[in-house]
């Protein structure tokens, strides 16, 4: 890896640890939230930002902008967060987070976020609509990309794999689909819940090409999502191994914490190690 390589990593994990901490605090703070799947989800989200899609602040409507759909849309506090780091939206506005009258919803809404390009909340419903968002670029002749981020425990909505279906049928190869696999789902472990795997080679068998990731290491994401298309005429899957709650030592990977707003102790410990981290 080249240094300048390694400054682009370095800065990337500087705004993971930020953004963090940002969203700890606006959960903390709105006594709601979903830490959980937030933080096994933001090094994916900051690597997008700020390193693959390619969008504007300044021009949130752009016509060939790159697209993203936030389909585990409950995580919409990472989001919120992201592009406050980005520029989209004012950063004090943060703290209105679930407040009354406040834009910044539990669900992510088009209408009033710039840089959201979708409502999404009710799972299963953000993938298939970038399935459409893809169609469209290709019917409009534009090079513009959509990508679209899906927690694991989404993928037990049978609409998932109809769009899944869509797309492979269609070869989207302008479509990718990122797969937030961090294990865990309200209530329990997915494969209690419903068995997810051979999860790669059912997104193989739709006509996707795949490839797997730790979803918590920026320089493995840089270079995998600068890698898509994986092969013309296919849509791409990437499977992001992560942890649930990563970055909070005594939260990891526990259940409860999907929607688990912290305690005053919690929040301050959590906190300290959010600042201490390299």
């Amino acid at each position: 890896m080249t240094e300048a390589r390694d400054g682009r990593v370095d800065d990337l994990r500087r705004r993971s640890q930020a953004i963090r901490a940002r969203d700890l605090r606006m959960v903390y703070e709105a006594g709601l939230g979903h830490i959980g799947g937030e933080f096994s989800a933001i090094d994916i989200l900051v690597t997008l930002y700020f390193g693959v899609l390619r969008i504007v602040a300044g021009d949130p409507t752009a016509p060939d902008r790159d697209r993203f759909v936030l389909s585990k849309g409950h995580s919409a506090a990472a989001l919120y967060a992201t592009l406050a780091e980005a520029g989209f939206i004012d950063p004090d506005e943060l703290a209105t987070f679930m407040a009354p009258m406040s834009r910044l919803n539990g669900h992510p809404d088009r209408n009033k976020v710039p840089g959201v390009e979708t409502n999404t909340g009710p799972l299963g419903h953000g993938f298939p609509v970038a399935v459409g968002m893809a169609l469209a670029a290709r019917a409009d002749g534009s090079s513009r990309r959509t990508f679209v981020l899906t927690g694991d425990g989404e993928l037990q909505e049978g609409s998932m794999w109809e769009a899944a279906m869509a797309a492979g049928h269609f070869g989207l190869d302008n479509l990718i689909v990122i797969v937030d696999r961090n294990g865990l789902q309200q209530g329990d472990f997915t494969e209690r819940t419903m068995r997810l795997e051979p999860l790669a080679d059912k997104w193989r068998a739709f006509g996707w090409a795949v490839r797997e990731v730790d979803g918590h290491d920026h320089a493995a994401l840089l270079q995998t999502l600068g890698a898509v298309p994986f092969e013309w005429g296919r849509p791409s899957c990437v499977i992001a191994h992560t942890h649930k709650a990563q970055g909070i030592s005594f939260a990891t990977d526990r259940v409860e914490w999907h929607h688990h707003v912290p305690s005053d102790s919690e929040f301050r410990r959590a906190l300290a190690e959010l600042e201490a981290a390299p």
